[in-house]
């Protein structure tokens, strides 16, 4: 029988083409595309309860399912919006944390990954922004304005199908995958079709990712130059210059939504490794960095927010960071902001 991670893996490249697969799976993909119709029909009549918090809400988000980079893009919002002159918070569910299912739990440099999530975690360490998590939306907005009433701005991680929390400003995330083949789940990667309204439409790499996508487009670049020795954070190197402290190949390893943008940034700058892709979120507890023959290991930012907080991870010297950061246009920050100012608040 197939791993989920195996089973993962075959969809995704099936989602990447119209092939057998794909066909076969249209019949679900229409009755999928139809409830998602029925429930936003509900919400736009009033049916279902739509929450409008005090002050602007930006939602990041994204309809391919599974990672495209809404993390650092949620940094990079936070700083501009913050040189704009906002007082930015984030809220997040916290995928994979005991807080998801919980009352609204304030997220702090030092809260356990397990409990709140590696990406909230990896925000508020990031960003310095007041973060919340909790699966309902407009109740961790609630909480974290009451717990810190100087914000005056909030922004959504990966909260665009969650219209029971109202927005003024959308932002959609694609990445070198473009659209996949365009088709709706199970058929596609799509959760919503490609032609749902959004304010603004980015695009994580190169043109390459805009197959399929039409209006304008605002493309990102996570630029990672250096990695940090996870035991020392101080001590940093030139990703090149890794190779030299080894006889042996470097291993990259990625528990992300898409690891290939993990070894491609690695690769671009001059690095020859031995790729380790892991499933997204994935808890380091089984060790699977105990029984490889390197030196060198190199893992995420996302993936060091756990490999921090295990015990026989902390201390290994092999595992160094390689932190990346957001390159987009200024104009989108300047729109957004523009867009921003132009919200009525509750």
């Amino acid at each position: 029988m197939p791993t989920p991670f195996s089973l993962e893996a075959t969809l995704t490249r099936a989602w990447l083409r119209r092939g057998p697969l794909a066909c076969a799976l249209l019949p679900v993909a229409a009755l999928f595309g139809a409830l998602g119709a029925g429930r936003r029909l509900l919400y736009r009549r009033g049916l279902l309860a739509s929450a409008k918090l005090p002050v602007p809400v930006i939602v990041v988000g994204n309809i391919f399912i599974g990672g495209t980079g809404k993390t650092p893009l949620t940094i990079w919002l936070a700083a501009r919006l913050r040189e704009a002159g906002y007082t930015p918070g984030i809220i997040s569910r916290g995928h994979g944390s005991a807080g998801a299912a919980m009352a609204p739990r304030a997220v702090t440099a030092g809260a356990l990954a397990r409990e709140v999530g590696d990406e909230p975690l990896l925000m508020a360490r990031r960003s310095g922004c007041p973060v919340v998590v909790g699966r309902d939306r407009p109740a961790a907005g609630r909480a974290l304005l009451a717990q810190y009433p100087h914000v005056d701005i909030l922004i959504s991680d990966d909260g665009l199908q969650h219209y029971a929390l109202q927005r003024d400003v959308e932002i959609v995330l694609f990445d070198g995958r473009g659209a996949g083949n365009g088709w709706l789940l199970p058929a596609g990667p799509l959760r919503e079709p490609l032609g749902r309204r959004r304010d603004f439409t980015v695009v994580n790499g190169t043109s390459g990712g805009a197959r399929g996508l039409a209006g304008p487009l605002f493309f990102m670049r996570l630029a990672g130059t250096h990695a940090e020795q996870l035991i020392d954070r101080d001590r940093r190197l030139p990703l090149a210059a890794l190779a030299s402290l080894s006889a042996r190949v470097p291993v990259a390893a990625a528990g992300i939504g898409n690891p290939g943008r993990f070894f491609a940034t690695v690769r671009e700058a001059g690095l020859v490794v031995t790729e380790l892709p892991l499933p997204d979120h994935h808890d380091f507890l089984d060790e699977p960095f105990a029984g490889l023959d390197a030196d060198i290991i190199l893992i995420t930012e996302k993936d060091a927010v756990k490999c921090g907080q295990i015990e026989n991870l902390k201390h290994d010297p092999r595992l160094w960071v390689v932190p990346v950061t957001a390159q987009l246009d200024a104009a989108l920050a300047e729109q957004i902001v523009e867009k921003c100012r132009g919200c009525s608040t509750a």
